[in-house]
């Protein structure tokens, strides 16, 4: 048995990786506060938990991920997917509980599901792997999008270090800059004026150009490349990669 438990599973590329790992004979386990109609089977599970209050992760997601321990998969995968943009604006103009929240989905979250993954699924037979979906906004500072530039920035960090503490045993972690997804989060970005998001051409232009890549197209490469084939540790692997 094959197993991957994929966040933010409701729409957008978290329900496309979902799908394709299904597709692909996965056991699945959906994460966030709603999934999606287009996952079911008896190979799809959904473990529902908001991902905002990252102090209640472990002790709401544990059963699912002790659940799918005691199966001994064969190989299992974490995909930190889930991501939230808001809030948008320039540093100064933004709320406090705003900040917080979208660094608790952004990286706090991913922290604490990676420190659930590896403490319920600790070195044994098979492979182990996380998969943390960042973004080119982790090296490049967006006026207007300070607060999800700096999740991403951390979550890389996050992979970085699993890298170097987890190495062997069959673990890896890495990250993938999956590019421009025609989702919800490049509709959101279009749609702010320039005093909120002064980069807000750069969305449109993705827009009008026809950039935007569909989903289900960048999920299926996700998991042909990063989930079923070998990667190296540590690394962050761009779209045009993949």
């Amino acid at each position: 048995m094959r197993a991957a438990i994929v966040t933010g599973v409701s729409r957008g590329l978290g329900e496309s990786l979902a799908a394709a790992l299904l597709r692909h004979g996965f056991t699945v386990v959906g994460v966030g506060r709603a999934s999606s109609a287009r996952l079911t089977g008896d190979r799809y599970r959904f473990a529902k938990v908001d991902l905002a209050s990252a102090e209640r992760i472990a002790a709401e997601l544990a059963p699912a991920f002790g659940t799918l321990a005691a199966e001994n998969p064969a190989s299992v995968c974490l995909i930190n997917n889930a991501a939230q943009a808001t809030p948008v604006g320039l540093l100064g103009t933004l709320a406090d509980s705003d900040m917080a929240s979208s660094l608790a989905v952004n990286l706090v979250a991913p922290v604490a599901l990676a420190n659930l993954f590896c403490r319920s699924f600790g070195p044994r037979g098979g492979s182990r792997r996380i998969i943390n979906v960042s973004s080119g906004a982790a090296q490049k500072p967006l006026p207007g999008d300070a607060m999800y530039c700096m999740g991403k920035a951390g979550l890389e960090m996050l992979t970085a270090t699993l890298a170097a503490e987890q190495h062997g045993d069959g673990f890896e972690a890495i990250t993938v800059r999956p590019g421009i997804i025609d989702t919800g989060m490049q509709a959101f970005a279009r749609a702010q004026s320039r005093e909120a998001l002064p980069c807000v051409d750069m969305f449109v232009e993705f827009h009008s150009q026809g950039r935007l890549v569909p989903p289900d197209t960048v999920a299926a490469k996700i998991v042909d490349r990063l989930v079923l084939g070998e990667v190296e540790n540590g690394r962050t692997y761009a779209y045009q990669e993949l």
